[in-house]
């Protein structure tokens, strides 16, 4: 029977011949970063904790070579890029949340770059690996849910959560932390992956509903889990390897995947007119080789690597991602869409709950007593009511179409601070500001029905 080749008019190889080319392509990916020399810059929003194990590594396996790490937030980094690019200095950009990179990739600031790296799958789950395009490519995999401090939690008789939705519950109030999506590229990922997980209005309804329970709304993402590991707040919403490393430094600690979740690449790209292309194109196959995904499994990093077959050196209990356990199989995380509205929905965020906390608290609260009452004994009408309330937390001043929109997403595209974003950043503020305030005198109504 005849080869597909054969079958397409193409000659077939033979074995040995096939063998000896063996040699010869790795000798050639060898070749193309043999070269590396001198400082490579890797913008990242990685820890020290992270990037420490990965930079010792690779600058004793390619002596001459200095890796020169810059740390910013994602969406500080994205703007650095972007304001740079007439005259770029960096050579790599490495973070978590892939829709950052399409951003990237969508102003024509990365270059094209396809490692030949050995053993790593296409997909995990029903999502890409790599950019089919070769402008991304994928090292360690991320999931995102819920840590909580297991001393805390039992000093204030607090239930193990395990949905989002759980922690929008009267008992967690003032006892939840999150960072702002617009300052982490993580979170803005956990809240796209409600938003297309549970669609648009449901998604909103989950978000505002846990954020009505949050202590405080951090600057940094590293905020979190610092605060949850010292015991200052209970439970933290953050990407698994907060958790996960927390575990491994000793810290009292859990983790939960939520239902509604997916497993996504975290990734690095080369920078447009880097520098030093062969110092970047060595680390990133650095990072793909086996001591280079080995390195994820170390205590203080405790990723999840994209290569199967690293995960037998794993420790017992260790997440496999592709074992299909974590996640929702049916989302396919769509980074493009993410992308679009990247800045328009962390704006959302920003608006309608962060510079309105205070006032989601008191409408949360509020409802959250009358549920307790209403738990001892039950009113029909001050349960109607409460639902009203909760209507009016949850709405949203713009549909899913108009987040997508050219006359929404244009206005977050240019400058920041332009008179069109600055008029839509009000519009938004006010509108939740009269939702909550709202819902707090529905919530008073219900307290009086149910006497």
């Amino acid at each position: 029977m005849r080869s597909k080749l054969e079958q397409a008019g193409q000659p077939m190889i033979g074995r040995r011949s096939l063998c000896a080319l063996v040699p010869l392509i790795a000798g050639a990916a060898q070749a193309q970063t043999a070269g590396a020399s001198g400082k490579v810059s890797v913008v990242t929003s990685f820890s020290n904790d992270v990037t420490g194990p990965f930079k010792r590594a690779f600058e004793a396996a390619h002596p001459g070579v200095t890796l020169d790490i810059q740390n910013r937030n994602t969406t500080a980094g994205v703007r650095f890029v972007q304001e740079t690019r007439a005259n770029n200095a960096v050579d790599l950009f490495w973070a978590s949340a892939p829709d950052a990179f399409e951003v990237l990739k969508t102003a024509g600031l990365l270059e094209v770059y396809r490692p030949n790296a050995q053993g790593i799958p296409e997909r995990i789950g029903p999502y890409t690996i790599n950019d089919p395009e070769g402008y991304v490519t994928g090292f360690a995999a991320s999931g995102y849910g819920i840590m909580w401090n297991e001393r805390y939690t039992r000093a204030n008789r607090l239930p193990d959560p395990k949905e989002w939705s759980d922690l929008a519950k009267p008992v967690y109030h003032d006892h939840v932390i999150i960072t702002a999506p617009s300052r982490s590229g993580t979170t803005h990922l956990t809240l796209e992956t409600i938003l297309q997980g549970e669609g648009w209005e449901k998604g909103w309804g989950t978000v505002k509903g846990f954020s009505g329970n949050l202590r405080q709304i951090t600057e940094r993402s590293f905020g979190v889990p610092d605060a949850v590991n010292s015991g200052q707040v209970g439970i933290g919403i953050v990407i698994d390897f907060f958790a996960f490393s927390a575990q491994g430094a000793g810290f009292p600690v859990k983790f939960v995947y939520p239902s509604v979740t997916t497993v996504v690449p975290a990734n690095i790209a080369i920078v447009k007119n880097p520098p030093n292309l062969a110092g970047a194109k060595a680390f990133i196959d650095f990072l793909l080789s086996t001591q280079g995904q080995e390195i994820l499994l170390e205590p203080t990093i405790r990723r999840l690597p994209v290569n199967p077959a690293v995960y037998a050196k794993a420790p017992a209990g260790y997440p496999n991602p592709f074992t299909g356990s974590i996640g929702m199989p049916s989302l396919r995380f769509d980074v493009v869409e993410s992308g679009k509205r990247y800045a328009v929905v962390d704006a959302l965020y920003d608006q309608t709950i962060g510079t309105n906390l205070d006032s989601l608290k008191r409408a949360t609260k509020a409802i959250g007593d009358v549920e307790t009452r209403l738990a001892r004994r039950d009113n029909s009408a001050a349960r109607a009511l409460l639902a009203e309330a909760r209507s009016l937390i949850s709405a949203m001043p713009i549909t899913e179409a108009e987040a997508s929109s050219d006359a929404v997403t244009g206005a977050f595209s240019g400058r920041a601070g332009s008179p069109r974003q600055a008029e839509l950043e009000q519009r938004w503020s006010a509108f939740a500001r009269e939702k909550y305030q709202a819902a707090a005198a529905k919530a008073a109504e219900a307290a009086k029905a149910a006497g």
